[in-house]
């Protein structure tokens, strides 16, 4: 158990995909422009814990297929690691699958999906919880897929009476396309004067050169 008194350590847990949908959704920020350390920091500094550890996962795609977007998070996942963020990252996968058309026709489309994000952060926030690596994890996401850690983590918690606490944090808002935190979670929402108060103003689009 943690002693009295002493500074909670937190380790946030940024999806990187799936904040930046909602937050696309809330707000109608069309690209990933938050900062993940200002995003922790600002949640930390309201909730008066002290900022332990960053960790940003992500898809990103393959540069044959998209070199745009692969070199955008190439220069952002360098920025990041220097500033001392953990970055997990995963190719993102392309499949070949039907699709009904308005007219009731069927047209072959190259469907983009995120695969082994969910399950990395999954396994890396139970395990730092075993191992002691934080007093409360915040979790930048609204994957309900990520409920069963949070729910495995409370009972171990519960057991050695840790204390542990686990907060879903999430843009909010009217236009918000949920508003429901992780099961098991508690929740934080981020409203638009939160969220903007964070963005990252750096320009990350690749030079024409490609360099």
């Amino acid at each position: 158990m943690r002693s009295p008194g002493k500074p909670v350590r937190a380790v946030s847990f940024i999806d990187g995909q799936n904040l930046y949908r909602h937050a696309k959704t809330a707000f109608g920020h069309h690209h990933p422009n938050y900062d993940p350390i200002k995003l922790a920091e600002a949640v930390c500094a309201s909730l008066g814990f002290r900022q332990h550890m960053v960790r940003f996962y992500t898809g990103f795609p393959r540069r044959d297929l998209d070199p745009f977007w692969h070199d955008y998070w190439a220069n952002r996942f360098r920025v990041l690691s220097r500033s001392g963020v953990r970055v997990i990252k995963r190719r993102l996968s392309y499949h070949m699958e039907s699709i009904e058309l308005p007219d009731g026709n069927t047209a072959k489309a190259t469907v983009v999906r995120e695969k082994g994000i969910d399950v990395r952060l999954s396994l890396d926030l139970f395990k730092m919880a075993v191992d002691g690596a934080y007093d409360a994890a915040i979790v930048f996401s609204q994957d309900q897929d990520l409920a069963e850690a949070v729910a495995d983590i409370m009972e171990h918690s519960d057991r050695l009476q840790l204390g542990i606490r686990v907060y879903s944090a999430f843009p909010a808002g009217p236009s918000a396309s949920s508003k429901w935190k992780i099961r098991g979670t508690i929740p934080f929402p981020m409203d638009r004067s939160f969220y903007d108060s964070c963005i990252d103003s750096s320009d990350y689009r690749p030079s024409r050169s490609g360099s």
